[in-house]
């Protein structure tokens, strides 16, 4: 039997995930990606729960995070007078992890560890600077995939098309014959990130965290390369007045026009912020996007498929790098379990996935109230509330309660598959 021709489309972290599964179930995988090369920006992200024990599993890639996770001891949490009132540290063990991961790390360092790990394989084969622009599946949906792309790489046919490309995906409107932003569930926050050269943190390796009424929340910490790390949430409501459009509209006018736009929501907000609004402008490494959940019916549609955010975005709960690997894990093992029959392996997908999205989207009641509430005496009682938490220590106590994202590493029992390479 001829080998499983599989196109991943998204090279960031589910597809080359995906595609180090699938050379190991014996498949010839190509994957695509539409930026001329590897994007290495982004913000941080943790490895947790799932995404340890997957992590775990492919030889070298433990070592390699760990020797690219973010140089922080800790987060202290500030008032407007840089006064601290509370702190988490990570507890020490990888698997109980708390707010602060002992694999947090940049996604654009993840993404190059990952694409290190499968750029050699005679299996893999990488096009970059490429994007489907039709498929077309023939035979009631049990042949194999016709696909066209838009600068200049072959025609062909593929056993199997994975959407691996984000929350809008383009792929994902191609293959389900809908819009970019439907199966798209907002929830009415959106994130920026970005380094400057500029110390903000005084050197410290304890990161710093801190709210302003109107839902403004900023962190900083050291950057690996020199200056300092900067995440900014803006964040709303989820049952109130759609507060995003304007950030969305912002997003239509390029970098330039989204620094404007945070600029101005953070103008008067005190501490740093001021400093750091200014130092953005320069900013060569910015990057924002609207935080949402992707909520869809099916994960597959004949031999099209989702995974990773282009299927299950879970919005702010910290859990996409892991759904992300648990999903490509997961996807490649069905598969090549019941080699022979697709349409089984996809059925296989979903049934193990479905409870693990399930868990993993859900959204911890008031979290936009506990991140960044909305007025000036929310703040307050948030901080005391907070302090009382982090003088008790029961802190850690807490924090597993607060998120599916913050279980044991052996919360979900993963099979394991038997591979051929």
């Amino acid at each position: 039997m001829s080998k499983l021709k599989v196109l991943i489309v998204g090279a960031s972290i589910a597809g080359p995930t995906a595609a180090y599964w699938f050379a190991k179930a014996g498949a010839s995988v190509t994957i695509i990606e539409r930026f001329p090369q590897l994007r290495t920006n982004g913000q941080n992200v943790d490895i947790r729960t799932t995404g340890v024990a997957i992590m775990r599993m492919m030889p070298g890639m433990e070592a390699a995070v760990r020797a690219k996770t973010i140089p922080m001891e800790g987060i202290s949490f500030v008032r407007a007078n840089g006064r601290p009132y509370g702190t988490i540290k990570p507890t020490g063990n990888p698997d109980q992890q708390s707010l602060v991961s002992e694999y947090e790390i940049f996604r654009g360092d993840l993404a190059q560890i990952l694409f290190d790990l499968t750029k050699d394989n005679e299996n893999i084969k990488y096009v970059f600077g490429e994007q489907v622009t039709s498929m077309q599946q023939h035979d009631q949906l049990d042949g194999p995939v016709a696909v066209q792309f838009a600068n200049g790489f072959p025609s062909a046919e593929f056993d199997l098309v994975v959407a691996c490309d984000g929350t809008t995906s383009r792929t994902r409107a191609i293959g389900l014959d809908c819009g970019v932003r439907d199966h798209i569930q907002p929830t009415n926050s959106w994130a920026a990130f970005f380094s400057i050269q500029q110390d903000l943190h005084g050197g410290n390796k304890m990161g710093q965290a801190y709210s302003a009424p109107g839902g403004r929340f900023m962190a900083v910490g050291a950057d690996p390369s020199s200056g300092t790390r900067i995440s900014l949430m803006g964040m709303n409501p989820r049952d109130g007045p759609d507060a995003t459009q304007q950030f969305r509209e912002a997003m239509k006018g390029g970098d330039d026009a989204l620094k404007q736009f945070i600029a101005q929501h953070y103008e008067g907000a005190g501490w740093k912020c001021d400093e750091a609004m200014k130092a953005m402008m320069e900013s060569q490494d910015f990057y924002a996007n609207e935080i949402v959940q992707v909520k869809i019916p099916s994960l597959y549609k004949g031999r099209f498929v989702m995974a990773g955010d282009a299927g299950y975005a879970p919005g702010p709960t910290g859990a996409g790098t892991s759904l992300a690997m648990a999903g490509a894990y997961l996807l490649a093992g069905e598969v090549g379990k019941h080699k022979g029959d697709l349409a089984a392996g996809l059925r296989g997908y979903e049934e193990q996935m479905r409870p693990i999205i399930r868990d993993l989207q859900k959204i911890p009641p008031l979290i936009s109230t506990i991140l960044a509430p909305q007025a000036a005496w929310g703040i307050w009682l948030r901080n005391n509330i907070f302090a009382f938490i982090c003088w008790t220590r029961i802190i850690g106590f807490t924090q597993k309660f607060f998120a599916n994202s913050f279980a044991s590493t052996d919360k979900y029992k993963l099979p394991d598959y038997k591979w051929v390479d």
